[in-house]
């Protein structure tokens, strides 16, 4: 039902302090005028879908205009928590174990090893394909980037970073089983 938007401007000056009386009591503090213009927004709704033989207008501007404050304060806690949790969430990502530099890739540990052994760096070698010697070679001994690994063997950061993985995963079933080189 389509009403004339002329009295509702009447309507609107005559009943604009229910919007601050709800925002007082609800307790809201509104800097940015987000609350009043769902308040406004609100009273628009209640006057358009008003039916008089259900009871009076004032009652059920009191009633949407509530109840919108009220959906408008969960939404914004809602979103302030989703917020903070996924700030929670990058700071533990980027601060979680052995990282070293721009890279999420944990560092191997090399305490005990000679770097200038090389039986040892022979045997360790003998473990791996030719890429993850690659990358224990440039990312561990010559200490480059992941990024400077990729441009000069001409492949993507991900496939450096797969090779590390593997890498990896075969030292540390090595160290574990023969107890270091």
């Amino acid at each position: 039902m389509k009403k004339n938007d002329d009295l509702f401007e009447d309507i609107f000056k005559q009943n604009e302090k229910r919007i601050y009386y709800h925002m007082h009591k609800l307790g809201i503090r509104d800097p940015y005028g987000d609350f009043y213009s769902e308040g406004m927004y609100a009273m628009w709704t209640a006057y358009q879908e008003y039916e008089p033989n259900k009871g009076p207008l004032a009652t059920y501007f009191n009633y949407t205009i509530r109840n919108r404050l009220i959906d408008l304060i969960r939404k914004k806690t809602n979103d302030e928590d989703n917020e903070q949790n996924y700030v929670e969430k990058e700071i533990l990502t980027a601060y979680d174990g052995n990282k070293y530099g721009d890279s999420k890739m944990p560092i191997l540990d090399t305490s005990g090893m000679d770097m200038e052994d090389g039986d040892s760096w022979e045997r360790v070698f003998s473990l791996l394909t030719e890429k993850q010697r690659k990358w224990v070679y440039f990312y561990i001994i010559r200490d480059m980037s992941l990024k400077e690994i990729a441009e000069q063997e001409h492949v993507s950061v991900e496939a450096v970073k797969d090779w590390g993985k593997q890498a990896r995963k075969k030292l540390r079933a090595y160290f574990k089983d023969s107890d270091g080189i």
